[in-house]
């Protein structure tokens, strides 16, 4: 087991004119944010539309990502909240070679921490050698980590439960686990993490910043002054004022048309927020070819 580090894009889908899955724009896409300066990339994770993308299409995807550039680099992750059904897909990601997974708990229902031990608990036991990143987001599942849940599933699972993304920042200034990665879900977390010990990010809009965050990431770890920080916690603000999803897929729609299909009910953004964003982060100096791999 290695630690999770670095700046991790949570990876868009793109979707055909019918709404089903563009396989290769969706794995062209991934690793164009990795070629930016990304360490890695999570496949189906809230950004990629996880919960609303049918499995066969994810498990069709999953194929033919043996075959992308940066097959090391990718987190899968579950989308589900059907147990049964995590460990199906969990199985096939495995048996194409794909060890680490983003699970996010169980929507709609309400429960704590006792239930969620025995969740992942479940998982552990019948994909005995997976290593997982648990999903902290309490305005998507419902359920809020705490660091006591963290302590007693890593100490039941050390080889298995490996990180956290943070996406409620409730964990990432005071969750010490020695050879465990707290991954806080913002830009605006970056440097602040770095400074307290966190491994790195997970983040939606790191599909545009990907090479801002990678500077940060570096100047941090060679001891530079940070130059670009500020900049990179403005992009974000203003990728916040919206619909993090909406936001993204307008703004990559500027760069290829696919990127505004979305599934019901997420949609892009309406003509005035769109003209809003592009002219706000046009203000600070930021635009698509940010996102030109060198």
């Amino acid at each position: 087991m290695s630690l999770i580090k670095g700046i991790y894009a949570a990876s868009m889908s793109v979707l055909n004119d019918d709404l089903t899955l563009n396989v290769e724009k969706t794995i062209k896409h991934a690793e164009m944010v990795i070629d930016n300066g990304c360490h890695g990339a999570a496949i189906f994770g809230s950004t990629g539309q996880a919960q609303l993308i049918p499995i066969s299409e994810k498990i069709n995807l999953l194929n033919h990502l043996t075959s992308s550039k940066h097959k090391e680099k990718y987190i899968i992750g579950t989308g589900l909240n059907s147990l049964g059904e995590t460990i199906n897909l969990m199985r096939v990601s495995k048996s194409l070679g794909f060890n680490r997974f983003l699970i996010m708990p169980p929507a709609y229902y309400k429960y704590g921490d006792k239930e969620v031990i025995e969740f992942y608990s479940k998982i552990v036991e019948v994909i005995s050698d997976c290593e997982i990143v648990l999903y902290n987001f309490e305005k998507l599942c419902g359920y809020k980590f705490s660091i006591e849940c963290i302590e007693e599933l890593v100490k039941k699972y050390p080889k298995n439960i490996i990180g956290v993304k943070d996406s409620s920042y409730n964990l990432f200034e005071n969750l010490k686990i020695d050879n465990f990665s707290v991954l806080p879900g913002s830009e605006s977390k970056l440097f602040k993490g770095l400074q307290l010990g966190c491994s790195g990010i997970i983040t939606a809009t790191c599909n545009a910043t990907s090479s801002l965050a990678r500077k940060v990431y570096d100047d941090f770890n060679d001891g530079q002054d940070q130059t670009v920080n500020q900049n990179l916690c403005d992009v974000r603000a203003e990728f916040e004022k919206y619909n993090l999803i909406s936001g993204l897929h307008t703004y990559f729609s500027k760069k290829e048309i696919y990127y505004k299909n979305l599934l019901p009910p997420l949609s892009i953004l309406n003509s005035k927020d769109e003209l809003d964003l592009l002219n706000n982060l046009e203000k600070l100096n930021f635009s698509l070819k940010n996102t030109e791999a060198a």
